[in-house]
């Protein structure tokens, strides 16, 4: 069974930051991780690999950067990466990464399964795993939380919805967006790490995957944010600091009669 999943580089969300006169994420000079939720994909990929043989294919889309996270995956157990890289992806919304990604995708048929991660912590949309099966033309299971059974020619899969579950039984190749509920993340081992170190991963650019340069980026993108504002707190408190009897009742005094002033009391 050949499988391919999508991952994506996130910044860590402590410390998300954004260009306010682009709308996009600032990605340079920030600390980045594998998306959490795409270690979920990952491990269904393993264990669906180790159970019924083939291969596993990881692909991302990101600065050159984002090859650490594939040497990641590697360590974990995945055969194969490859990295989609180029100035001309800088900016790309959702619509533009599915579309590139689904240009690798058909490239490396035939494969049977691609599983994504529910979504990407930094955009927070999940798009793009969908969207990646519309461009394919290919059959989506949403919110994956088991697969009952896989076979040559089929899938069954639980996937939750508002009501409880639902069962669906897909036609191979299809693709899944699945939830945490699936699958425990494994560790990389120390034979994976050395064979990350090791491995080549190529880097395609839009040259190769042969799509529209008018439809990449940024200028590609039909999102756009049209403006970004920070909140204002409206609510201001006051601090009472007790340090001894005479603030601990002036402190009573002062909230007694804030209570009295709302007719709480």
């Amino acid at each position: 069974m050949n499988i391919i999943v999508p991952i994506k580089q996130v910044p860590e969300t402590s410390r998300v930051k954004i260009n306010e006169e682009t709308g996009t994420i600032i990605r340079y000079g920030v600390e980045n991780i594998i998306n959490p939720l795409d270690l979920y994909a990952i491990e269904v990929a393993l264990n669906l690999r180790d159970d019924t043989g083939g291969k596993i294919t990881v692909i991302s889309m990101g600065p050159p950067k984002a090859e650490s996270a594939l040497r990641e995956v590697i360590a974990m157990g995945a055969d194969e990466a490859i990295l989609v890289s180029g100035k001309e992806f800088a900016g790309s919304d959702t619509w533009v990464t599915a579309y590139v990604l689904s240009s690798l995708i058909a490239k490396l048929k035939p494969y049977d399964l691609v599983i994504t991660g529910e979504r990407a912590t930094d955009g927070d949309t999940g798009q793009v795993g969908p969207a990646i099966a519309s461009f394919l033309d290919i059959p989506l299971s949403t919110y994956t939380r088991k697969i009952d059974s896989i076979d040559n020619n089929h899938i069954i899969t639980q996937r939750l919805i508002e009501e409880g579950y639902e069962s669906l039984k897909l036609p191979l190749p299809s693709l899944l967006t699945v939830i945490k509920e699936i699958a425990y993340p494994r560790l990389p081992t120390l034979r994976g790490k050395q064979k990350a170190r090791s491995i080549a991963i190529p880097v395609n650019s839009s040259k190769e995957l042969e799509v529209k340069e008018e439809k990449l980026g940024l200028a590609g993108s039909p999102t756009r944010v049209v403006k970004i504002y920070r909140p204002k707190v409206t609510r201001k408190g006051t601090l009472l600091q007790v340090k001894d009897d005479k603030t601990l009742q002036q402190a009573v005094d002062s909230l007694i009669s804030y209570l009295k002033r709302k007719k709480i009391v």
